[in-house]
Parts: structure tokens; C-alpha cells; sequence
């Protein structure tokens, strides 16, 4: 199964220190070469970034910073994984690196298995339950 990691935190954005990224890097590494991880990068501030949605019919634009922000997704993975299981072992060894190398940093590291064929539950829920609301 694939599974996206969400790594988010209310914490101001800072840098990961030096060990930090080498533990990040020494475990990504590991994963790419067992041929788990797919993925995975930091992201950029919130200034640097933009919202485009639709409200009321019409799509806007909205430059970052964001000052409604409560959690800020500070970075992403994307695992293949045999099950839920395993992936919340990675999820929970990556998140003791921050434990080990940022004392003192809060976060939150979400875990979300890919729609794929077969694992397409909540979007056929979401379907069936706009079909029913047309009725």
C-alpha cells in the first residue's frame, strides 16, 4: 500500500538542525534503497506559497503568509508499505528522530493510505452519498 506522511507542527517554522537532517538523510537513504520510499522533501515557508479556491462559484487567489494557519505542514513522504502496521512503525521511527535531535519541538506526523483501486472506500462512500442527496 502507499502512504503519504504529513509531517505538521504549531511550533514557528525553523530549520532542522544539523543532526537532525542527517538522521533524516541517513534514514531516507536506508528507505530508497529498500525500495519503500518514493518521495519525500521539505517545504518553504508559508510566504512563499498561495491558495487557489473556489467560494461561492468564483476562483481567488491568496498569496501566503497565511495568518490563519494553525499547523503548518513543514515536509512529506511517500512510503510503499505492506499495511497500516508498518507504516505507522516508520511514521513513529521518523518522528523519534525530531524526539532525539530538536528537544523540544511538538508535531504531528499523519499518515494517509493512497485511494487505489480495491482501497477506494471513502471516495465511493463520498460518491454514493452525493447520488443518494440527488435522489
Amino acid at each position: 500500500m502507499r502512504f503519504m506522511y504529513i509531517v505538521t507542527s504549531s511550533q514557528p517554522m525553523a530549520a532542522p538542525s544539523p543532526a537532525l537532517m542527517e538522521a533524516m538523510q541517513n534514514i531516507s537513504e536506508r528507505e530508497i534503497k529498500g525500495g519503500r520510499m518514493i518521495d519525500n522533501g521539505g517545504l518553504m515557508p508559508l510566504a512563499t506559497g498561495a491558495r487557489v479556491r473556489i467560494v461561492d462559484a468564483e476562483l481567488s487567489v491568496i498569496d501566503g503568509p497565511f495568518v490563519e494557519a494553525k499547523e503548518v505542514i513543514g515536509g512529506y513522504a511517500i512510503f510503499e508499505l505492506r499495511d497500516k502496521a508498518e507504516a505507522v512503525a516508520m511514521a513513529k521511527e521518523f518522528m523519534q528522530l525530531h524526539l532525539d535531535h530538536m528537544p523540544g519541538w511538538e508535531g504531528t506526523c499523519e499518515l494517509r493510505a493512497f485511494a487505489t483501486p480495491g482501497v477506494e472506500i471513502a471516495c465511493q462512500v463520498d460518491a454514493q452519498s452525493r447520488v443518494a442527496a440527488h435522489a
